[in-house]
This record gives C-alpha cells, structure tokens and sequence, in this order.
C-alpha cells in the first residue's frame, strides 16, 4: 500500500497565501500533526519526500526512524511569481481559467497536467512491479508531499480526468491510501486526519 500524507501545516498555510515551491517552515500545530501519524505508520518501509522542508520536517516526525528518499516528482505545483502571494492576488477570471483547464498555469509556473504527468509516471513503475510495495498488504511506502501531487495520485487511483481534484478537498497532516487488485489501483482512503494528542 501507498500512505500519502500531506505536509504539517506550514506559517503560510496559516495565512493563506499560495504555497508552491517556497520553503515556509512548519507551526507547532503543523509538528502535532506530523507527530499525530506516528501511530498509523507503524508497517511503512520506505518513505519518499517532497524535496521542500515542510515535506522534509514531517517525515522526520512521523516516520524518525526512516531515512527518507527524496523524488523531485512529489514536489508542489510552481505557482511562479505568484508563489507566496495571498490568493487574492489571482481574479475570479484567473481562478475559473485555472479550475477549468488543466494545461493553465498560474504567474508562469506549472500546470495540473504537468504534476500528473509526473506523478502518474511515478506510479506507473510502482503498479508495473509485482514487487513494489504498493501490491503488499503488510508493507507500506509512504510519500510525504503536498495538495496537488496527492490530489494527483488520488485521481490516477480512481482513473478520472485531473479535474476532478477541484471536487475534494485535502487538509494538512491528513494520510490518503491507495493498494492495487493486480494491475488496477484502488483508493482506499482519502483524507484521513488523526486526532491531535
């Protein structure tokens, strides 16, 4: 099984800015939260990371006893110059252009289509080996990352169009799984937030 969990919340989450390739560090909440997944992590083998801190930061609380492996590919979406601007900087115009158009992308950076396209390639090698981890049911991967690359996985799961990830919604510090029947992925959960201690 694949446990993907979203970063800790971060000092820009807090404040609801745009939050792409910029490195805001984790609150003490966003710690609670790493730290509140340890319970639920205990048959993971392997973890991947964002290459961004906030990625970074959670996986050494949630999993300290793992060296984590970093994959570009679970980076955030670039918002370019729009990175770390509140999302009042962006029109309603701006906003229904990017919803509703997957190749858009915002202040220069990156489009939808180019995270699944990366993401999805990920996945691909892991459901196209018989001895990956996604297709055991006693050990697991984890993938520390952020919104969109997990919005993405979950949607490659499901065999949706990228769009669909406007519809759900994602929260900070939360685990969404995914296994696999043989050659066809399964969502398992989405989402899933542990109670803070």
């Amino acid at each position: 099984m694949i446990i993907l969990i979203r970063h800790g919340q971060t000092t820009t989450n807090a404040l609801r800015l745009l939050v792409g390739h910029s490195d805001a560090e984790l609150t003490e909440l966003g710690e609670r939260q790493a730290r509140a997944l340890v319970p639920y992590l205990t048959d993971v083998e392997e973890v991947w990371v964002s290459p961004l801190q906030r990625a970074r930061t959670t996986a050494a609380l949630a999993l300290p006893h793992l060296e984590p492996i970093v994959k570009e590919s679970f980076i955030e979406v670039s918002y370019g110059a729009l990175d770390g601007q509140p999302l009042s900087a962006i029109s309603a115009e701006q906003w229904r252009a990017y919803e509703h158009d997957h190749n858009v992308a915002l202040g220069g950076g990156e489009s939808f289509a180019s995270v699944d396209q990366r993401v999805h390639a990920e996945l691909d090698v892991l459901l196209a080996s018989e001895e990956s981890l996604l297709h055991s049911g006693q050990r697991h991967l984890a993938i520390v990352s952020h919104v969109s690359p997990i919005k993405s996985a979950a949607v490659w799961a499901l065999g949706v169009p990228g769009s669909v990830a406007w519809r759900t919604r994602l929260d900070n510090g939360s685990m969404t799984m995914i296994a696999s029947r043989g050659s066809t992925p399964t969502l398992v959960r989405f989402n899933m937030v542990p109670a803070l201690v």
